[in-house]
């Protein structure tokens, strides 16, 4: 019974009551994107006596606004009108701002649940994402693996587009009603119909890209590589143009170890929430981004006016291969500083703040100056060495620290280029980096640390400190090469990985020396 209070007052309670035909107040359960966390939104529909509207609060953003266009003519299709009343939708909590496309299905069920076409009650048991068409069509939007997680974690099933049924079923223990249109959806809910369990989710079989046996010469590159791809660890390859430096970077997919499963939903999460997940095939191929040198900040960190996630977190326990290094944009450049030391991304906006997960392997590549044959005399130009001081000063000493392997790419003679391919592939290489990350693996468990590219602190004193002689060599190099505090810990890194791959159990002056060996050294003043 509704409570009573001053003379023609009524306080009406929510949830799908009707006081004499007068008012009716409805709720359907959506979520709210800010990151990768989805966030609990209360749609609450209220139909009262007034002058006929449709209104809707709640700090919706432009896509939201226009639902009610799209909503209206979703149940036109089902023959149904609006009623002539006033029609007041709020999105709750209304200091959260309400961005996308994915509001629509909620918003039309907290409707028809106070038109009285649906049962209310019914409705509260689940959570509901969904874009409408106007012809009633249920279709796909971005973020449906995060609204299915959330729903798990109240114990609410979950109401979805059909084409993203299987992406859903990621989340296992939850009941999924993966409509294809709104009648389906209403009939089934009347128990008319009964909506077939979506298919669940498979795992695309691995792509690998070209074979290290396709790269002649360049051996000093191919360890550089491998140590990269055993350790996670950032490379730099600086080479003239037709070097290789673009096909060794390709091949580093086929010597990464596959996502373990949990990595793998990980990665997906991301990919849902950017709406590149297609038809809930979740990938064991670890993420390999290659944005062109004309990328804005926006696309590479995330951001924009409905912030999504940019090629740095696309990139999440991968790969993020930046070609032409010095053709980006310097204040581009600079905005991976934060992501590569945190493994994570903030992009603040005045009325949100949202953090993407950025935890990636950056491979560069970039010529030795701008005509890219310095050194040569026949082929390099005449303001040689200014030109290649210029072109390498457009990327920052910061960005550079953060590399760990530096290594030069000289070009391949005609000679090397008419040998037989290497014995050695990519499958050889790759059962040695797996052997390293297994190790790591066993090494670092019960730590936050996935591989030695992520050793700090404690983690890094205890598994990383070389014996005696490597400790007088790094301390020597340190100041011989003016390290500073970064690229002395990341020289202990690099060494670890070496180590590893050598079955070492502690680092020796020898692994110091040849993670010395890759490390940059200061211009010559």
């Amino acid at each position: 019974m509704p409570s009573t209070g001053p003379p023609g007052w009524a306080i009406t309670p929510l949830r799908g009551h009707q006081d004499g035909g007068l008012r009716v107040v409805a709720l359907v359960q959506t979520v709210a994107y800010l990151g990768l966390e989805a966030r609990g939104v209360e749609v609450q529909c209220q139909v009262a006596p007034g002058l006929p509207g449709f209104h809707l609060v709640g700090l919706p953003d432009k896509a939201v606004n226009e639902s009610r266009q799209r909503v209206q003519a979703a149940l036109a299709s089902l023959g149904l009108a609006l009623p002539p009343k006033r029609i007041t939708i709020n999105l709750s909590p209304a200091d959260l701002p309400k961005e996308g496309s994915h509001y629509d299905l909620p918003i039309a069920l907290a409707l028809l649940a106070a038109m009285g076409v649906t049962d209310a009650e019914q409705l509260h048991d689940h959570v509901a994402v969904g874009e409408l068409a106007l012809d009633g069509r249920i279709v796909a939007s971005p973020g449906v693996l995060l609204a299915a997680i959330h729903a798990s974690g109240l114990e609410k099933g979950l109401i979805c587009p059909a084409a993203q049924g299987a992406e859903a079923s990621w989340a296992s223990g939850i009941p999924i009603l993966a409509a294809p249109d709104l009648v389906s959806l209403l009939n089934h809910l009347k128990g008319v119909q009964v909506l077939a369990a979506p298919a669940p989710g498979t795992a695309s079989e691995p792509v690998r890209g070209p074979d290290l046996k396709q790269v002649k010469g360049q051996e000093t590159a191919k360890r550089a590589l491998e140590i990269a791809a055993s350790g996670g660890h950032n490379l730099l390859m600086c080479g003239p143009p037709g070097a290789g430096k673009s096909l060794l970077a390709a091949c580093l997919p086929g010597i990464l170890p596959d996502l373990t499963p949990a990595e793998a939903l990980e990665v997906s999460m991301v990919a849902s929430v950017a709406g590149t997940l297609e038809e809930g095939r979740i990938s064991r191929n670890r993420p390999f981004r290659a944005p062109h040198h004309s990328a804005s900040m926006a696309a590479l960190t995330g951001g924009g006016l409905r912030v999504r996630p940019g090629e740095v977190s696309l990139a999440h326990l991968g790969v993020l291969f930046l070609d032409e290094l010095p053709e980006f944009q310097r204040a581009v450049l600079d905005s991976l500083r934060q992501p590569l030391e945190t493994g994570s991304v903030s992009v603040a906006r005045a009325n949100a703040h949202v953090t993407f997960p950025a935890r990636v392997q950056l491979i560069a590549a970039m010529n030795p100056c701008r005509c890219g044959h310095l050194g040569d005399p026949a082929l390099g130009c005449s303001r040689a060495p200014k030109c290649a001081a210029d072109y390498q000063s457009k990327v920052s000493g910061p960005l550079l620290d953060r590399i760990d392997l530096h290594v030069d790419v000289d070009p391949v003679s005609a000679a090397d280029l008419a040998l037989p391919p290497p014995a050695e592939g990519s499958a050889e290489v790759a059962a040695r980096v797996a052997a390293a990350r297994a190790m790591q693996t066993e090494r670092l468990a019960g730590t936050p640390a996935r591989t030695n590219a992520e050793l700090d602190g404690e983690a890094l004193d205890r598994f990383a400190t070389p014996d005696e002689p490597g400790r007088k060599l790094l301390l020597q190099a340190a100041e011989a090469m003016r390290l500073t505090a970064r690229g002395y810990t990341r020289i202990l890194r690099v060494a670890r990985t070496v180590a590893d791959l050598t079955g070492a159990g502690h680092v020796t002056r020898l692994h110091v020396a040849e993670a010395l060996s890759y490390r940059r050294r200061p211009p010559v003043s």
